[in-house]
């Protein structure tokens, strides 16, 4: 079986990297897998497009996220996180010189696949989502909107109401139009990491009738592991005697939707009630701003961590890693840390159920309720006894729900129920779930 993984990066974000585990599990197991993508950043043979450091390949990728949002112009109040896919893309043509048995599309976005050219490949296609957007008229994550359960338009994310008096002139309504031509009879097998975006899919007008499937993600939990606390503070500069808080994502200080405005005035509760004392904060994903945020106690800043061994180091160094996020699929910063068997706290929201188990590896805070993350927090540290039993179940969910060969052979015994195989399938011959 030949599989082909689309994405618009091979590990530059939280969704490429996640394609790229499985397509490094897939090779694992002993299968063919291939990456075709917009953007290469690794040095995987078996990754397709131009490397990054080609002058060429950043102006054509760059070109193309820029021309891609173009139509928002017309939308000046829009907010981030909007996507239109209106460009014609090659992406067909070099499908089908690769000629896979399977496709499997990740995340597509950036000016990387148009919406009509979904339908045109020749293959079974597979839709790994990674976020909403699939089935809305353009946005990642819909907030408060629900209008992809109908058809969209009026976008509050575009602040369309306030410039169209109907919806046939929304640029999400012509988004989601072209979506419901374009994929009315296409055969289409969507996967979701998390419960809540399988939810999500189902309401959907879009994939109501589509055969929805939940696997989650995987890590190589070899990489992810609990190092010696010590040494990982000593190779990353923080302090020994201090209880540290990790916060981080890409662009952590920057996308509202990670939380970092529930997270400061949750930490300077926790700072103003004295209930845990030598408290510092860890933030990486972001460098040490003019003017940094007050959050109660001395923060670090770690700048962008992009390979498995530091960002290990740096959920073996803290404490406790807190994702204030308001909305999120099934986050790595959230699995990466529980498998270095660091206990999480994070909104009841998107897929944090999935990974945290309340009171068991971590604490589930009432949505939105700042003043239960802090508690979350300190509950977390207030007891060394209860902090290693949170500590041991946090690695021993990472051990049992999310090793990176228990997707791999998840993902390839739905590519044999499609293809209908059930020999020759490679080394493996006999796949389960």
């Amino acid at each position: 079986m030949k599989v082909l993984i689309v994405s618009n990066s091979d590990i530059k974000g939280g969704a490429a990297r996640s394609s790229y585990r499985l397509h490094q599990g897939l090779q694992s197991i002993g299968f063919d897998s291939q990456m075709l993508v917009q953007e290469k950043h690794s040095d995987n043979k078996a990754v397709i497009g131009k490397g990054s450091g080609s002058g060429i390949g950043k102006v054509s990728s760059g070109l193309r996220l820029t021309l891609d949002k173009l139509p928002l112009k017309f939308y000046p109040h829009h907010q981030n996180g909007f996507s239109t896919h209106w460009l014609p893309s090659k992406v067909g043509s070099s499908v089908n010189k690769i000629n896979p048995d399977i496709i499997n599309l990740h995340w597509v976005s950036a000016g990387y696949l148009q919406i009509e050219e979904v339908a045109k490949f020749k293959k079974p296609i597979v839709w790994t989502l990674h976020d909403m957007w699939a089935f809305t008229g353009g946005c990642h994550y819909n907030q408060d909107c629900f209008n992809y359960k109908a058809s969209c338009g009026s976008c509050p994310q575009l602040h369309s109401r306030k410039n169209n008096s109907t919806k046939n002139s929304d640029l999400s309504r012509w988004i989601w139009k072209r979506k419901a031509k374009a994929w009315k009879n296409l055969e289409l097998t969507i996967v979701t990491p998390s419960q809540w975006l399988a939810k999500c899919a189902k309401e959907s007008s879009l994939f109501k009738d589509k055969q929805v499937e939940i696997i989650p993600y995987g890590l190589d939990l070899s990489k992810y592991t609990k190092f010696d606390k010590q040494i990982a503070r000593r190779l990353l500069n923080l302090p020994q005697d201090k209880k540290i808080i990790l916060f981080g994502a890409l662009k952590a200080t920057s996308d509202g939707r990670k939380g970092l405005h529930h997270l400061q005035p949750a930490l300077k509760k926790l700072s103003d009630s004295g209930s845990i004392e030598n408290l510092e904060l860890a933030i990486f994903g972001a460098s040490k701003p003019e003017n940094p945020v007050d959050f109660g106690f001395k923060s670090h800043y770690l700048g962008t961590l992009n390979d498995d061994l530091t960002l290990a180091l740096a959920y073996s160094a803290a404490d406790v890693f807190v994702a204030p996020s308001v909305q999120d699929n099934l986050p790595n910063t959230v699995m990466e840390a529980i498998a270095c068997g660091t206990p999480c706290v994070a909104f009841d929201i998107g897929g944090m159920p999935d990974m945290i188990e309340h009171q068991q590896n971590g604490y589930l805070a009432q949505a939105f309720k700042e003043e239960d993350l802090a508690q979350g927090i300190a509950w977390i540290l207030e007891s060394k006894d209860r902090y290693l039993k949170l500590s041991y179940r946090a690695r021993e969910k990472a051990e049992q729900e999310f090793p990176l060969e228990k997707q791999a052979t998840r993902y390839l015994s739905l590519f044999q129920s499609i293809l209908g195989e059930n020999s020759h399938l490679g080394k493996n011959q006999l796949v389960t779930n």
